[in-house]
C-alpha cells in the first residue's frame, strides 16, 4: 500500500512540527521545509505526493517556488495546497493551486482537505496518487 508523502513548508516550526504530528498520525509520511528554496530542493528530490504551501517564507516566498514547481517538468504534476494567514484564495488562481487553507488551520481541516485533493488527482487517473493510496481524512 502507498504511503503519502507530504512536502509541508512553513517558516514557523510551532506550525510544522503541529502539522507533521497530525499528518503523521493519520498515516502519511512528512518532509518539512522552512523556506521556498528548501522547498523546491525537496520537491525535486523526493518527489512527494503533494506539497501544503505557506505564502510568507524567508529566501524565496512561496507564490514564487509555487511559480516554479508548475513551471517545471519534474513537478508540475505535484499538486499544492496554499496554507497562509492572508484570505488570498482568488488571487492564488493564477498559481495552479489545488487548493487554499486558511491560518490558524485545524489539523482536522487540512487533512480532510489533502484526502478531497489527492482523491480528486487519483479519480483523474494521475499517476503520483494512483496506487491505491491511503489518502488522510479520505472517505
Amino acid at each position: 500500500m502507498h504511503t503519502i508523502h507530504i512536502l509541508l513548508v512553513d517558516d514557523f516550526k510551532d506550525n510544522r512540527d503541529l502539522y507533521e504530528y497530525f499528518l503523521s498520525r493519520k498515516g502519511s509520511r512528512v518532509t518539512l521545509a522552512s523556506d521556498g528554496q528548501e522547498a523546491l530542493d525537496k520537491a525535486f528530490e523526493l518527489q512527494p505526493d503533494l506539497v501544503v504551501m505557506d505564502l510568507s517564507l524567508p529566501v524565496l516566498n512561496g507564490w514564487e517556488a509555487t511559480r516554479r514547481l508548475k513551471a517545471d517538468e519534474r513537478t508540475r504534476h505535484i499538486p499544492v495546497v496554499i496554507l497562509s494567514g492572508h484570505d488570498l484564495s482568488s488571487a492564488t488562481a493564477d498559481l495552479d493551486c489545488a487548493g487554499f487553507l486558511l491560518k490558524p488551520c485545524l489539523p482536522d481541516t487540512m487533512i480532510a482537505k489533502i484526502g478531497r485533493v489527492l482523491d480528486k488527482q487519483a479519480k483523474s487517473g494521475s499517476a503520483a496518487a494512483s496506487a491505491g493510496t491511503d489518502a488522510p481524512g479520505a472517505t
